[in-house]
């Protein structure tokens, strides 16, 4: 069997009525959904119309969501339904960035993730999903694409029928008849701030238990009001009439009604820990690399304090980790219950082999094993590369995320985690030589010439195109111009013409803040963009 939605746009009265029939089949919370209905208004008035399409899960036949989870919380069933298990689920929100369709939410009563799962659990018995059952008009579809003799079938075939962003090869089973490209692209319409469910732009779910107490707190200058109005529109609406006019008399698709905002999922704690663990690996690997090549004078002294130094960015790094889970007492599934697609499964035994080998290093410096440390300093070298370059590939999973499906990230982590390090070794030995300084400047200008390929490069989406904006036109173009000025490009010129002009400490710590700033918003930017 292969189970599949198709949306009747023709017939669609836009009532709410699937919606309200999940949310009491499923026991949902107030502000997030498992479907919803999305309108969508288009021409000039009084030629204007309105288009309504249910959104939800579209059960891919290749899921994202299920090859980012690392704990096989998300799985598919025998008849081509994308299903959850909420025992396994450690609240990582990685399914959230890799699915494109925004489906999925946590659940902040639970704190699992969960989305429509065609109720499963009526199938079982039988039953139609709650939603096919109420709805009025039979907008709503559903059976068996592997039997060419259903109606869905013959629809499908039959009809001319889209999915939403097929572009990302997710292979969708929703499909929709009559659909509009401005109602299933989000990129195509225009976003307010004054636009039902709008109020909530702070986010829910994990951010919320309930929608109307974050309403309560609004701040206008707070970062996530970008979610409403840099998604895909320039418009900043204070919700007075005679704009209410314009926007009404204007032929552009604006959306009116939809879901309200998940908020940023990946908040400063993985922007942190993507800092942290830069610096724990990057430490480590220029140490080992520094006393090969000669680039510094690596003693007993600098070794003993680089590892102490190492292993304490290694273990603030795990507690960030275990901080942005929603199910931080389930932190071990990762390693106990691994799916190991995921990068994030791949990623934690990285660190948790590098953690072990710095150990048997921390040891033999008090305690003779007997072992020969330079093997050790070589697999350890090894394994804090891969711990510095792993979240690039993690976010690479993040399929709804276009900007981070970047082919030059895994070598900019390497970058950043190398000149952390470096910095940091300056820092301990109080100086930076000759050998080390024309390292960390090479390094810098490396770094600075992969963010000119990234920001000037050809971008091939929308959402990746509206990122970009952000960081050198919009809300980050002052943090991104500081960061590159005091971050990179002053203490390049430091490094070649004036070394000891500035202490070693005062230049090592404005280095790794400006690394820490520019993560944050490679982290943070592209969240804004709207999913769905």
């Amino acid at each position: 069997m292969n189970l599949a939605f198709l949306m009747d746009g023709r017939k669609c009265i836009g009532c709410h009525a699937c919606t309200v029939a999940c949310k009491s089949e499923h026991d949902i919370p107030i502000g997030v959904n498992r479907t919803w209905v999305k309108y969508v208004e288009s021409g000039q008035f009084p030629n204007s119309k309105r288009m309504f399409t249910v959104l939800r899960c579209n059960h891919c036949e290749a899921a994202p969501c299920i090859d980012i989870c690392p704990t096989n919380a998300l799985h598919y069933l025998d008849n081509g339904i994308v299903d959850f298990d909420t025992d396994r689920c450690i609240g990582c929100k990685s399914c959230m960035q890799a699915c494109p369709y925004d489906a999925l939410y946590i659940n902040p009563d639970t704190h699992v993730a969960e989305k429509c799962n065609f109720c499963a659990h009526r199938l079982e018995r039988g039953l139609e999903p709650a939603c096919v059952i109420v709805c009025p008009v039979e907008a709503i579809e559903f059976g068996d694409m592997a039997d060419p003799n259903s109606a869905i079938s013959a629809l499908i075939a039959k009809e001319n029928v889209t999915v939403r962003k097929p572009e990302k090869g997710t292979i969708p089973n929703v499909f929709y008849l009559d659909g509009d490209d401005a109602s299933l692209n989000p990129s195509e319409t225009k976003k307010t701030d004054d636009y039902l469910w709008s109020e909530q732009y702070k986010g829910v779910g994990h951010f919320a238990h309930y929608a109307e107490e974050r309403s309560r707190e609004k701040d206008p200058n707070d970062l996530l009001i970008q979610l409403a109005i840099e998604a895909g529109a320039k418009y900043e609406g204070s919700g007075n009439s005679q704009e209410i006019l314009d926007r009404l008399q204007s032929d552009d698709s604006r959306t009116v009604y939809d879901s309200p905002s998940k908020g940023i999922l990946w908040g400063w704690e993985v922007s942190a820990y993507v800092w942290t663990k830069a610096i724990s690996a990057g430490l480590f690997f220029m140490l080992v690399l520094s006393e090969f090549f000669g680039w510094v004078n690596v003693n007993d002294g600098l070794m003993e304090s680089s590892l102490w130094t190492s292993m304490a960015f290694l273990m603030i790094t795990g507690g960030l980790l275990v901080k942005d889970l929603d199910q931080p007492k389930r932190f071990l599934y990762v390693l106990l219950r691994p799916q190991w697609k995921s990068w994030l499964v791949k990623g934690a035994y990285f660190i948790t082999f590098f953690g072990f080998i710095m150990s048997i290093l921390l040891l033999n410096v008090y305690v003779d094993l007997g072992v020969g440390s330079g093997i050790f300093k070589i697999v350890g070298g090894i394994f804090a590369v891969l711990s510095a370059v792993y979240t690039s590939f993690l976010f690479a999973q993040a399929k709804g995320r276009d900007f981070w499906q970047s082919s030059i990230a895994p070598v900019q982590m390497l970058i950043h985690s190398a000149i952390a390090g470096s910095m940091v070794i300056g820092i301990l030995k109080g100086e930076f030589n000759s050998e080390l300084n024309l390292v960390i400047a090479t390094l810098l200008e490396i770094n600075l010439g992969l963010f000119i390929i990234e920001l000037t490069g050809s971008h091939k989406t929308a959402d990746t195109k509206a990122v970009v904006d952000l960081i050198t036109r919009g809300r980050y173009k002052m943090q991104f111009s500081i960061t590159i000025i005091f971050g990179r490009i002053l203490p390049l010129l430091l490094l070649l013409f004036a070394p000891h002009l500035v202490p070693a400490q005062l230049l090592g710590t404005v280095v790794l803040i400006g690394i820490l700033s520019s993560e944050h918003i490679w982290v943070r930017a592209p969240q804004l963009i709207s999913l769905s």
